[in-house]
């Protein structure tokens, strides 16, 4: 499996990850063009693209939905409550409405709900040949009855997206910073390292924390809360990153 971060944070989100068969990316922000240039870049030409999840409707992971579609016309999936925020989708005819787990020509798409502010949201685990990929992001907790699932991963995409001091003493509105930090927001750096050293198991090569708030985080605070809290829980392990608003991080493979 190959795995890249095309576009990750408040401007944009769209990964891309690639199996043997298939070609996939898990939503699309930012614009078509930046996209297409991000995955030409890595050697992928967006003719290629097999299909497309998407993980719900906020414009940051949207935007550039439309625009690809009509160019490059992939399989599409989404869930059926997804449907009314995207209207100009409804005449689309390469469609698929997903609720539950997902198997394409040589992968696994395992559906996870989410919680966050919108109609819908859902996180997955992408396995192939033995590899697997998690995907969480934007969402205020993760559920426990999905933690065996999520256990011993090869590669984690984890949200890390604030700070809380720096959220509570930044320009952000309390109904903001509340919204934020609620069961339907965000997680926070401590709250996804806490997770992170419940999920690292022996099979785990590399975690790359997302969506990093540009006004509320920093890679700095992101990556020592998780380095501070991979120490209490006395687990030894250093391959982590994070991701970049419209900067791609260099190409994974598993």
């Amino acid at each position: 499996m190959k795995i890249c971060v095309l576009t990750s944070g408040s401007v944009g989100n769209s990964t891309y990850i690639e199996t043997g068969k298939e070609r996939i990316l898990i939503d699309m922000g930012t614009t078509s063009k930046f996209i297409c240039e991000q995955l030409n870049a890595i050697g992928v030409s967006p003719s290629s693209i097999s299909a497309i999840f998407i993980s719900h409707t906020h414009s940051d992971h949207v935007n550039a939905l439309k625009s690809f579609l009509s160019k490059y016309h992939p399989k599409l999936y989404l869930t059926a409550k997804m449907i009314p925020d995207l209207k100009d989708l409804n005449a689309y005819d390469n469609m698929v409405i997903y609720d539950d787990d997902v198997y394409l020509a040589d992968a696994k798409v395992e559906v996870i709900k989410s919680s966050h502010d919108t109609n819908d949201s859902r996180n997955f685990i992408i396995s192939s040949e033995g590899k697997s990929v998690v995907y969480i992001t934007d969402t205020g907790y993760v559920n426990q009855k999905y933690f065996t699932k999520l256990k011993n991963k090869t590669v984690y995409l984890f949200e890390s997206n604030h700070d809380i001091e720096k959220l509570r003493h930044g320009p952000y509105p309390i109904w903001l910073q509340d919204r934020i930090l609620g069961p339907y927001g965000h997680l926070s750096n401590k709250d996804a390292a806490i997770y992170l050293a419940k999920f690292i198991g022996n099979d785990t090569k590399k975690v790359i924390l997302m969506h990093l708030s540009e006004k509320n985080n920093s890679e700095e605070l992101a990556i020592n809360s998780l380095k501070e809290t991979l120490a209490e829980y006395d687990i030894n392990f250093k391959d982590y990153m994070c991701a970049k608003p419209k900067e791609s991080i260099e190409e994974i493979v598993i």
